[in-house]
């Protein structure tokens, strides 16, 4: 079922505000221009459910305010690549011949999605159930919005490979301190708070880096910090900075 095309709704502050774990860490300015892209998002993108689901505003509204929050400090004309958002109510599951764990391998196993960026200009699959836990940050360091956005980021320069469109001063230290931080993973050394999922491939890096950096900023900040600060450079926001701000109040 698709969804008409409309903006937010008379009470999508309040949705926003019920929901997003985030909201009271933004400043007034940074409130207004999330609330503004979240309207943007709803109105220009094609959303649709999947599965017999019930695709209300509660869902397009807390989906796009973490979508929102992904590109506050950039454009949303980072979304270019993105022609829709379909929604399911919770974890598809899915067959069929993929990579298996080791070189060389293939499996055939069920495997369980949570979200899936597809390539071009297709669409973001979220499941509701994960997508809404991530907006209340039930499961710290993860959330599958902000994943699989990332995922669209690093999609616009037609490479899949953990180094999106990036400013060319950024560039070489940004290969260098993510190339560091990815070769331990694949080399079983921890580095946490990243999670081990992120040396699956550089593009789940990046996305996990991406989770990370926008839900356990302080600990990211605090054991990564150069891996922090070419993110916050990428995303020109400062997640561990709003939370300080609480912590002082």
């Amino acid at each position: 079922m698709r969804f008409r095309r409309h903006g937010m709704p008379e009470y999508g502050a309040a949705l926003v505000a019920e929901h997003l774990a985030v909201w009271p860490l933004l400043d007034a300015d940074e409130q207004q221009h999330l609330l503004n892209d979240i309207d943007q998002l709803l109105a220009s993108k094609t959303w649709e459910a999947a599965r017999d689901f019930a695709l209300d505003d509660t869902v397009r509204v807390v989906i796009a305010a973490q979508a929102a929050l992904l590109v506050l400090g950039l454009s949303l004309e980072q979304y270019r690549g993105v022609s829709g958002i379909i929604v399911h109510p919770t974890t598809l599951h899915t067959r069929g011949e993929r990579p298996g764990p080791s070189a060389g391998t293939v499996s055939a196993d069920r495997l369980a999605v949570v979200g899936l960026a597809q390539s071009g200009r297709g669409p973001v699959v979220l499941a509701w159930d994960q997508a809404l836990a991530g907006a209340h940050r039930s499961q710290p360091g993860e959330n599958v919005v902000l994943h699989e956005f990332a995922h669209k980021l690093d999609m616009l320069d037609g490479v899949i490979d953990g180094t999106p469109v990036l400013d060319r001063e950024l560039r070489d230290e940004w290969v260098r301190v993510c190339t560091e931080v990815y070769d331990d993973l694949v080399a079983d050394v921890p580095r946490p708070p990243m999670r081990w999922y992120g040396a699956t491939n550089p593009g789940e890096f990046f996305s996990v880096a991406t989770e990370v950096f926008f839900e356990q900023p302080r600990q990211l900040r605090a054991l990564e910090p150069s891996l922090y600060e070419v993110l916050l450079r990428f995303y020109r926001q400062d997640p561990a900075a709003r939370e300080d701000t609480l912590q002082a109040r």
